[in-house]
């Protein structure tokens, strides 16, 4: 395999985090394409041809019957063999907020068992009845088999969402727990649990879920937005933490933003 890998980033009808997916993946060390969900379908880009596909954030056909619904009817129709294909060859894939919801609504994830077609989970409604737009702190579990998250502890991203609250029936939720599918949760500013207190959880999710993968951890899924972290100066805390590392006589020695460790997981992954 290539030391570059080829990452096929979704767009169209609504999606609009592309150009910043992309980037992120290229920031990272990998060669990204952006291409719209038609060509996909039509057979002008090859999904054999890559080896990371990236369902990125917005609002797919502006979120009608439901956010991620039907970006993920089209795609099981015409071409939903061809995504089970790609599973299977040990490839990854990555669904950030609106792609997060159209995994779950393909049954990618959470893929319990190996299990890719079946719908076993939701993200619906935030419960404080609003769109949030907002960053959040999520502690990332060291024992998940994500290959996005290794070697992660704490991470600060935006969200920017209406339908994030993750659902599931208790016994679901205790085999993920179980097989430390929940890579990822919302969490105090110390990295506590934030134990469904709003707005650190931002849309009363169950279990403060905000990212699963599935059973191979080659799958992952997250609401908040990585991509949107991809330099130092994104984040809005940027000013003060700039400001005293000057007063402690210290200096920038990177510009990169920490949602890219996500991304560079995932390249470190296919060149291993």
């Amino acid at each position: 395999m290539s030391t570059q890998p080829k990452v096929l980033v979704l767009t169209g009808f609504g999606l609009n985090c592309d150009h910043e997916t992309a980037y992120a993946f290229e920031r990272a060390g990998a060669a990204a394409r952006r291409a719209h969900i038609n060509a996909l379908i039509a057979g002008d880009v090859r999904l054999d041809d890559y080896q990371i596909l990236a369902f990125g954030g917005g609002f797919s056909w502006g979120d009608d019957h439901g956010a991620g619904v039907i970006q993920a009817l089209r795609l099981k129709t015409n071409i939903g063999d061809k995504l089970l294909d790609f599973v299977e060859a040990g490839k990854l894939v990555i669904g950030i907020c609106n792609g997060f919801q159209t995994l779950v609504n393909l049954g990618l994830l959470p893929g319990i068992d190996g299990d890719y077609t079946r719908r076993s989970v939701a993200l619906i409604a935030n419960d404080c009845g609003n769109f949030r737009d907002q960053w959040v702190r999520v502690t990332i579990n060291p024992d998940s088999p994500c290959v996005f998250t290794r070697g992660m502890k704490t991470l600060d991203m935006p969200i920017r969402h209406g339908e994030g609250k993750f659902y599931a029936e208790r016994e679901t939720l205790q085999t993920l727990a179980d097989n430390h599918q929940v890579t990822m949760q919302y969490a105090l500013p110390d990295g506590q649990a934030a134990s469904g207190v709003f707005p650190h959880n931002p849309n009363g999710s169950l279990a403060d879920i905000a990212g699963i993968c599935d059973s191979s951890g080659r799958i992952f899924g997250l609401m908040p937005h990585p991509e949107a972290y991809n330099h130092v100066t994104n984040h809005p805390d940027w000013p003060r933490r700039n400001e005293k590392q000057k007063r402690c006589g210290n200096s920038l020695t990177s510009d990169v933003g920490d949602g890219i460790r996500i991304f560079e997981n995932a390249v470190a992954y296919l060149g291993d």
